[in-house]
């Protein structure tokens, strides 16, 4: 019996599929010789013309919608904006969809089709309408449906507000994956931080009502190679003593943008059988004012026994990341992969739409860089300058959480990282934004995953 599909996609060769023809400004004469007579004159008469984006539902019999018309960038060109079939999965009337005329990658377009059907629907009714497409020909409905639920898990937890999803939601949230999937789950939670040395998690925690926490997960053959996925898990960040303004704190609730795009790398690597022995490290708080909130100035101890003196208490991300990157570490893992909504400074040198990815494995980043590419899911490699780990000098403590000056903030934040990270044969660093400021095909407003669908091939090409 075949696996089942997403609820957006129906198996192919699907009776009454309506196609969905693509085409760009050379293809367009071809095509628009299949159409049948009354569809080309229409959209004479419409006056369509095929600049990329445009798009013109056709008529069929009876006064019925007979098809639509999607022009895309030329098809040799897919760096530009592969994702434009997104753009019309929410103006399509109710039924089923065929690529008759598909893009130049059918999978890619597919995959944008899908998640251009995405809502936030938890806090307001939306009258979707029923729009599937048909599995095109030569493409892996199942891979397919993996990759779709993961993305929409990342986006339904970053869009979800800090009221209804603090530390203990998003164990739940691991809990229902590792539930699925039979992966072992522990939690470590509160004052046990303390008492299992994960000092610099309960640290930034403790002045929220709601206890911090270090979220576990383990899967598969303890023989197969080990990978570990470590999320950073700020629920929501004031920005502690060193408090936020209320522009900087309008969207802190997407601060778990790294533990949710773990947690979705995670339920694909599960759902694929990948042969690896995975570990998933959430350490998930809330970055609260209170009496019992840390200080700057104070120094504080982490698991792997270095002082970091706090020059920012804003700077709280990496604090909780290098107690969970010390504790997979210590496993002496094959890959290391860390996601963090971490720097600002990432943002302004990058913009929102492509993450700072860091490493000194130029294997491992090139093979970043080519998955990335394939995947038409972007990061850009950002140095790890040496030179500059004297910015993080404390005179008082092993080293400051943040460095002097106002330069660099995105490098200097991951060689704080790397002081925790030893033992494993390889590890990558990425600095995520996790949301769309603005809808764009296939990408509506909102939270988003970025980069998981890369690193999920480079781990199917790796050790599938």
């Amino acid at each position: 019996m075949p696996e089942p599909l997403h609820r957006l996609l129906a198996p192919p060769g699907t009776a009454d599929a309506k196609p969905i023809w693509c085409i760009d400004a050379d293809s367009w004469p071809a095509v628009r010789e299949r159409l049948p007579s009354a569809a080309q004159k229409f959209a004479d008469a419409a006056g369509f013309e095929p600049k990329p984006g445009n798009h013109l539902l056709l008529p069929g019999a009876g006064g019925t919608v007979g098809g639509v018309l999607l022009a895309l960038d030329k098809m040799g060109d897919r760096a530009r904006n592969p994702f434009l079939p997104g753009k019309i999965t929410q103006l399509l009337p109710a039924g089923i969809w065929r690529l008759e005329a598909p893009p130049a990658d059918p999978r890619l377009g597919a995959l944008a089709f899908l998640l251009g059907a995405y809502r936030f629907t938890r806090y307001r009714k939306s009258e979707a309408k029923e729009v599937r497409l048909e599995v095109p020909e030569g493409v892996d409905g199942r891979e397919l449906t993996r990759l779709v639920e993961a993305v929409f898990l990342v986006r339904d937890l970053v869009n979800t507000p800090s009221n209804d999803c603090g530390p203990a939601e998003i164990e739940t949230a691991v809990r229902s994956v590792a539930d699925r999937f039979g992966a072992a789950i522990r939690s470590i939670v509160g004052d046990d931080l303390l008492r299992e040395n994960f000092p610099l998690v309960h640290a930034v925690g403790r002045a929220s009502a709601r206890a911090p926490r270090l979220i576990d997960l383990t899967w598969g053959d303890a023989k197969h190679p080990k990978v570990a996925l470590i999320g950073k898990g700020v629920c929501f960040d004031t920005g502690g003593l060193d408090i936020k303004s209320d522009a900087g704190m309008l969207l802190m609730k997407k601060d778990m943008g790294g533990a949710a795009s773990a947690l979705g790398l995670a339920q694909m690597i599960m759902d694929a059988k990948l042969p690896v022995r995975l570990r998933l490290v959430i350490p998930a708080v809330e970055n609260s004012i209170s009496g019992d909130a840390f200080r700057p100035g104070d120094v504080l101890n982490s698991r792997k026994g270095l002082s970091v003196e706090i020059g920012n208490t804003d700077a709280e991300g990496r604090l909780i990341l290098a107690d969970a990157l010390s504790f997979a570490d210590e496993d002496a893992p094959d890959l290391i992969v860390d996601f963090a909504t971490l720097t600002g400074s990432a943002r302004v040198a990058l913009g929102p739409e492509l993450p700072a990815m860091f490493t000194e494995d130029e294997k491992l980043a090139d093979e970043i860089a080519r998955n990335a590419y394939a995947q038409s899911d972007p990061c850009w490699r950002m140095p790890m300058w040496r030179p500059y780990q004297s910015m993080l000098e404390s005179k008082i403590a092993d080293t400051n959480n943040v460095a002097s000056g106002n330069f660099a903030g995105a490098i200097t934040a991951a060689l704080f990282l790397a002081r925790f990270v030893e033992r494993a044969r390889s590890w990558a660093h990425f600095d995520l934004f996790a949301w769309n400021p603005t809808t764009k095909p296939g990408r509506p407003e909102g939270g988003e995953a970025q980069t998981i669908r890369a690193l999920y091939a480079l781990l199917t090409a790796r050790y599938g």
